[in-house]
Parts: C-alpha cells; structure tokens; sequence
C-alpha cells in the first residue's frame, strides 16, 4: 500500500512559520477556551516561553454528555484575538461537517480529533477547506488505517497535513493512554507528511509530559502539542494532564538544550 508517496518531505509555510523542514513547532495552551481572561494569560505565558501556535477548543467532544461542551464561537473570538496579540498562530478542534467554515474563519490550523478520525464526511470537509489540518491518530487506529485518514484529506485537495501520534489505548491503565513513541520514525519512513506528538493526552499525567516532549524531539518529531493551563488544578477538562507555565518553561528549557544535540530549530 502507498501512501500519496512522495520523495521529499512536505514543509508547511503558515504565515511565517514553518514545520517539516528541523522547525521544531511548539503548540501549547489550554485543553478548552474558558474566559477571554483565561485565554489571553495563557497565551502570554507560552509565547514568552517559546510557543509559536496557541491551542483551544471552542467545541469539545466529551465521553459524557454532562461535561462542558466548550464556548462555541465565542471561544473562537477569544482564541484568535490572544494569538493576535501575542503573536501566535492558533489551532482550535473541528467537530461537525457544519462546523469547519466557522473554525476555519479563525484559526490557522483546524484539528480533527481522536474520535473523529474515522468521520469521513468531516475528513472530506476539512479537505474541502484549504486550511492546514492537524490529524489526531485514533485512540485504536493502526498506522495504515491512520494514513488513510490522512489520504481522505489530501484526495480533496488539501496537501497540509500534519498528523499527530496521541497515544493509543492498550490494557495498561496507569496512564490515560499508552503513547506511542515508535510510531515517529515508522510514520516517518511511510510518509512525507510532518507528524508531531501530543505527551498530554499520551499519558495523561502532567508530571511525565516533559520527559515525553523531550522523547518525541529525541525520536524526530516535527512538534509537540501540550495543554498548558495558568491553574491547571483548576482547568475544567483535563486538569490531571494540565501543566503549569513554570512547567512548561522547564520544558521548554529542556526542549532547548535538547534542539542543539539533535540539530533542530526551535
């Protein structure tokens, strides 16, 4: 099976930013927009860290139907006015075929999630939408189901794909689900499409996203994404996986001296 087999790596210009070509991308901020306040403190906090994309969800597709389902479009204005102000790109999760227009009006990089993975119409849609994706692997998918994925995207004429490893779910139940770091150098040599790693939702514990950030530049990755919360305790969905900004400047400490023995770019 081949997968849109191309020789060279795909690099990505979004606005000014680069990722696909040894630019380590840094995508940091909270698992859902809360408050304008929340938002813009949060996106002040990374950026003076490093961060270059702002991550927020205005929709959120939870396993239960009483947790909080996220702001809808006034999250959106929310996320993409603290981007503007700090000077980042923003990303923000895509859920429904109705929902990729309004998404798409403000922010750079749309997301489809875990659980979406397999929503071919919303694949279809976001292919349809000449916006960068960022594709999550499925919590069960295997890499040829996840590249095929991916190949609903770019067959609608999309080519800025980024595919994201998120962990997997496995019998171990410690962690939230068991991150598969292998899976940056096989995706690698399968496809030309840059490919990042989210260490929050891999484990699920805030105390070993770090170590799982400094692994995926370690093994290749092209980027991290990470939830980044001022009072992480505190954040309404997913506190336990949450990291404080002082954690993430560590992180980013770490991240830095790691990028000068691996020769990237951060």
């Amino acid at each position: 099976m081949k997968y849109n087999c191309k020789k060279t790596r795909s690099v990505f210009n979004i606005k000014g930013r680069t990722i696909g070509d040894g630019q380590f991308m840094v995508i940091a901020g909270p698992c859902s927009v809360e408050s304008q306040e929340q938002i813009l403190d949060i996106a002040r906090e990374v950026s003076t860290s490093g961060a270059t994309v702002l991550r927020g969800s205005a929709f959120k597709p939870r396993t239960s139907p009483y947790d909080f389902q996220g702001m809808g479009a006034e999250g959106l204005k929310f996320l993409q006015l603290a981007a503007n102000k700090h000077n980042l790109l923003c990303i923000s999760e895509v859920v429904n075929t109705e929902d990729v227009a309004l998404v798409a009006e403000y922010v750079d990089i749309l997301q489809v999630g875990s659980r979406n993975m397999h929503n071919f119409s919303l694949l279809k849609a976001v292919g349809n939408a000449r916006k960068p994706v960022l594709l999550k692997r499925g919590f069960a998918a295997t890499y040829k189901e996840f590249l095929l994925a991916a190949e609903y995207i770019l067959g609608h004429g999309n080519n800025e794909v980024i595919l994201c490893e998120r962990g997997i779910r496995t019998f171990e139940t410690h962690t939230r689900n068991t991150l598969d770091i292998a899976a940056v150098p096989i995706l690698r040599e399968l496809t030309h499409l840059p490919i990042i790693v989210d260490p929050s939702h891999g484990t699920g514990l805030r105390n070993i996203v770090a170590p799982m950030a400094l692994a995926a530049m370690a093994v290749q990755a092209d980027g991290i994404m990470v939830e980044v919360h001022t009072t992480p305790d505190e954040s309404i969905t997913d506190a336990q996986q949450a990291i404080s900004p002082a954690m993430f400047a560590t992180m980013m400490d770490g991240l830095n001296k790691m990028a000068a023995v691996v020769n990237v770019q951060l």
